[in-house]
């Protein structure tokens, strides 16, 4: 008898135990989600992140669409950018294993590998220009090299040669060879 009540009292306390137990939890969870409102500083922040977002996410697509522009053919399409930019890129940052990973994506999506070996000599090209500590200055290489990849980097002009004056011993031999081509008359 005193075994029936024992287990009578325990099937009572699980009924309460199991719903207690989830309320608690609920309880908890919810109060340690809601806070102080925040604060108008905050807020500002939060809405100058979402404007910042935009802004990136508006360059990205137009960076897509100056990519569809310029280039014809498969290596234009969207998909084909997005993964042949992160495929020169990830190969500039000698992350090969994961760039060739990325490169079966590329090539599953039918997008030329061709592009991906013009754009990434493109970069070598440009190496000197690209500052490892700026991210955007390898991220801007690599999309002008994937929209042009036949770039050329602008040498430095050459210094002008410095002026020289009619005494000096360098105009001398300039003007000896002159005199000697052209024939005296007398």
């Amino acid at each position: 008898m005193r075994q029936r009540v024992l287990q009578g009292r325990f099937a009572v306390l699980r009924y309460f135990v199991v719903p207690g137990l989830a309320l608690t939890l609920g309880l908890g969870s919810a109060l340690g989600q809601s806070g102080a409102p925040p604060s108008p500083e905050q807020a500002g922040k939060a809405a100058a992140g979402a404007a910042e977002a935009a802004k990136e996410n508006q360059r990205k697509t137009d960076e897509f669409a100056e990519a569809a522009q310029a280039i014809n053919g498969p290596a234009g399409n969207p998909e084909c950018v997005w993964l042949g930019r992160r495929v020169v890129r990830l190969m500039w940052r000698d992350d090969l294993d994961t760039a060739f990973r990325h490169l079966d994506l590329y090539d599953r999506f039918g997008c030329p590998g061709g592009h991906v070996q013009a754009a990434f000599r493109c970069l070598t090209r440009f190496g000197a220009q690209i500052d490892d500590k700026v991210q955007k200055s390898l991220d801007d290489r690599v999309h002008a090299c994937w929209v042009n990849p036949n770039a050329q980097p602008q040498v430095a002009a050459a210094p002008a040669p410095a002026p020289t004056t009619a005494g000096s011993a360098a105009s001398a031999p300039a003007a000896t060879p002159a005199a000697a081509a052209t024939p005296a008359t007398k």
